[in-house]
């Protein structure tokens, strides 16, 4: 409800901010921009990344989600709504946590916007919950039994992982998918963004390797998360089971002890030697279950979003994945 009326005071106050200033015309290519180039909006780091390692200097890539920024939160502000009426392509990833997308480009003309989900350009799985895995959708139900009247005539909706990026393969289809739009709307620079996008696709194809070699050497497949789980896409690539906290999109951040205790005992039982915590987390959970256990505490970084040292430091997703690959080495070891 806090996000439903954040949102409609946020349309309402850029609504009147239009009115009063007149947003600017735009053609349908990067001709009509006073720069020549293709303004791109994205909610997310990846979807970021991915375009930047495209476009290069050749068109302007903003990154919405502020860094160190909870994404599943996110409340976008007057000034976010302005950035995204203003773009020519706006790139999200279209699951349960963009609901707030979609009031806000229905307010919009969107006929002169290119509008790009990345759930659209793979294959999507359902959302998992797996044993021992707590489930914040059960306190959600106890509420809706207390507050509902009686009243179902609703249907609740099939939830997708988001987290389609996590694997390699997926981002593959993602940049492919992104560049191909950029060079129909931008074709002066298509043959620089064709070739950017070919020697960034071989830099995902020997990521893809490494991970295969070291799933393929490793003594065993199960991974521990003693935190939220947004690796679906990733374990199912590879051939890889997990038990975690939380499914992925989870808000909650503190596992009762049943959850824990479940955990600890998988460590204990499958002799686990590292247990893996996300970036951004409090750690809490990973380091109650490395205390009780032995088990090193490592980072397996989801790269939803980044720190502000990360971003400043320039991070990408290759780098943030081949560390990945190292700590999976390590855990498989």
């Amino acid at each position: 409800m806090k996000l439903k009326l954040s949102v409609l005071l946020a349309l309402l106050l850029t609504l009147s901010l239009l009115a009063g200033c007149g947003a600017p015309s735009r053609d349908q290519s990067n001709s009509g921009r006073e720069d020549g180039k293709l303004h791109i909006v994205t909610t997310i780091f990846p979807g970021y990344d991915f375009t930047r390692q495209i476009v290069g200097d050749d068109a302007t890539v903003t990154l919405l989600l502020p860094p160190g920024t909870e994404s599943h939160s996110f409340e976008p502000t007057p000034q976010d709504i302005i950035t995204i009426q203003n773009c020519d392509v706006f790139l999200y990833v279209g699951g349960v946590s963009d609901s707030w997308i979609k009031g806000i480009l229905n307010s919009m003309d969107t006929s002169r916007m290119t509008v790009l989900s990345m759930m659209d350009m793979v294959d999507v799985v359902e959302e998992e919950i797996k044993e021992g895995m707590e489930h914040d959708h059960d306190h959600e139900e106890d509420q809706d039994h207390q507050h509902s009247d009686g009243d179902h005539h609703e249907e609740e909706e099939t939830q997708y992982d988001e987290h389609v990026w996590t694997s390699p393969v997926n981002a593959k289809r993602i940049t492919q998918a992104i560049s191909d739009t950029l060079c129909r709307l931008d074709e002066s620079n298509a043959p620089v963004f064709r070739e950017n996008t070919e020697a960034y696709l071989a830099k995902l194809d020997e990521l893809d390797t490494t991970f295969r070699q070291i799933v393929q050497n490793g003594k065993r497949k199960l991974l521990i998360f003693g935190d939220r789980f947004p690796f679906r896409y990733f374990v199912d690539e590879y051939g890889l089971d997990y038990y975690a906290a939380f499914p992925g999109c989870s808000t909650d951040t503190e596992a009762n002890a049943k959850t824990v205790a479940f955990l600890v005992d998988k460590v204990k039982s499958e002799h686990i030697p590292v247990v893996f915590y996300l970036e951004l987390s409090n750690q809490k959970m990973a380091d109650t279950i490395s205390e009780s256990t032995g088990a090193k505490k490592l980072l397996f970084h989801s790269c939803h979003n980044l720190s502000r040292d990360e971003l400043e430091r320039g991070a990408t997703y290759l780098e943030l994945m081949e560390q990945n690959a190292e700590h999976l080495k390590e855990a498989l070891g």
